[in-house]
């Protein structure tokens, strides 16, 4: 079935917002044809935008990727957003620069209240949308502080709102219904791999083999930075990586501008990684950036990599690996 979240584009104290959106999701739960879950940013305290500048997912922050799984598991959203001095929420605003794949693709329609009902936060809405692949549809709702709410706190919207709602969440469920063919399986195959791909970064931090393992084909073959020229097999992917932690107490790992491609059964991965953390003697260490490779098949309805490649450029003229590169 179709899912719609209804977002709660305002966190801050006092806020009639709430009663918004509840009115809102309330109205929408006697609808048939969807789904439709609640999504306050109070639930989702993400940091001022502190991910790299990038399109393709790969986020570093948990908090990030904790948001961008919400926001990936809705067909379309219903933004229901204040007006602070004519202008959009900054926490609505740095929510949506948060993320960018995860919001492609789907349809968004605006609840929205204030002065003017909010209309001039809709209007720069409209224009964040466009850039996030969002196709925002004409019906919305403005709700008035002097005509639908009680001393512009209590919320006691008009009988005639209701009308105005239904056809707003109509626009909505027809146009998340009618882009799915664009989501899919191609969106749904790229969010699984990088799920995938978070294992890889939660068993790392649990120094758990195991978890590990599900994640690589058991005929996996790996190009690593150290000697051999391959590891064959999946004992011999985790022998590396019981290597690797057995020098850290604690351990971390990034993977940055992370890009995928998918066709059919197959894909392939590529971004920056880096293993850091802190040392058995207590030394924090930054480790170095590597370039990563992952391709990935299908197998029994999950994808598996099946080759991975680590490495770093070379200096031409000495031969060595060149280790203290950014990206």
């Amino acid at each position: 079935m179709t899912k719609i979240g209804i977002v709660l584009g305002s966190t801050r104290p006092g806020r009639v917002g709430d009663q918004v959106a509840q009115w809102v999701h309330e109205r929408a739960a006697h609808r048939g044809d969807a789904g439709f879950a609640l999504i306050d940013l109070r639930d989702h305290p993400l940091p001022h935008l502190e991910e790299p500048p990038g399109f393709s997912g790969g986020y570093q922050d948990e908090r990030t990727r904790a948001f961008a799984a919400v926001v990936a598991s809705c067909d379309g959203f219903v933004l229901v957003t204040p007006e602070y001095n004519h202008s959009v929420p900054g926490v609505l605003k740095n929510a949506m620069d948060h993320v960018y794949v995860e919001w492609n693709t789907k349809a968004a329609g605006f609840v929205s209240y204030g002065g003017v009902g909010g209309a001039r936060s809709v209007e720069q809405l409209r224009l964040v949308c466009g850039a996030l692949q969002l196709a925002d549809v004409a019906p919305q709702v403005t709700l008035p502080l002097a005509t639908e709410f009680e001393n512009r706190a209590v919320f006691r919207p008009g009988d005639h709102q209701l009308a105005a709602l239904d056809t707003l969440l109509d626009h909505v469920v027809a146009w998340s219904t009618a882009l799915a063919p664009l989501r899919t399986p191609r969106e749904a195959a790229e969010a699984a791999i990088r799920a995938r791909l978070d294992e890889i970064i939660e068993g790392l931090r649990a120094k758990d083999l195991a978890a590990l393992r599900r994640v690589y084909a058991p005929d996996v073959v790996s190009f690593d930075v150290e000697p051999p020229l391959q590891h064959v097999g999946i004992d011999a992917k985790l022998e590396n990586w019981a290597k690797v932690l057995t020098f850290f107490d604690k351990v971390d790992y990034e993977l940055r501008d992370l890009a995928v491609a998918v066709s059919g059964d197959l894909a392939v991965g590529h971004g920056f990684g880096r293993v850091s953390g802190t040392l058995k003697n207590g030394v924090a260490a930054n480790g170095m950036w590597v370039r990563a490779t992952f391709c990935f098949r299908k197998a029994d309805g999950a994808w598996v990599i099946a080759h991975d490649q680590a490495s770093v450029p070379f200096d031409m003229v000495t031969g060595k690996g060149v280790a203290d590169l950014e990206p």
